[in-house]
């Protein structure tokens, strides 16, 4: 079990990508939240296997039509014991 604080800068408010990435989260079983940031980026909490992690990050990273990623910083954080879903961090 493996969690990291996740920070995505670029096109990633307004076009649908925080639920882009719950959706993306939720389908590979993994916990957390994803919020907006103040400063027009997005800070994602994310937890789980780390094979089933790298693929949610590889396809946030890759975005969508709408949804431009330019740079995505990502550090290891303390697991939280007991989380059981991924939602929308305020």
């Amino acid at each position: 079990m493996k969690r990291y604080h996740v920070i995505v800068e670029g096109q990633v408010q307004g076009v649908g990508f925080r639920g882009f990435a719950m959706l993306n989260a939720q389908r590979r079983h993994l916990t957390g939240s994803v919020k907006n940031l103040e400063n027009g980026m997005v800070e994602i909490f994310v937890q789980g296997e780390e094979a089933a992690i790298d693929d949610f990050l590889a396809v946030i990273e890759k975005g969508d039509r709408f949804i431009r990623v330019d740079q995505i910083y990502v550090k290891p954080s303390k697991v939280v014991e007991g989380e059981k879903r991924f939602g929308y961090g305020w």
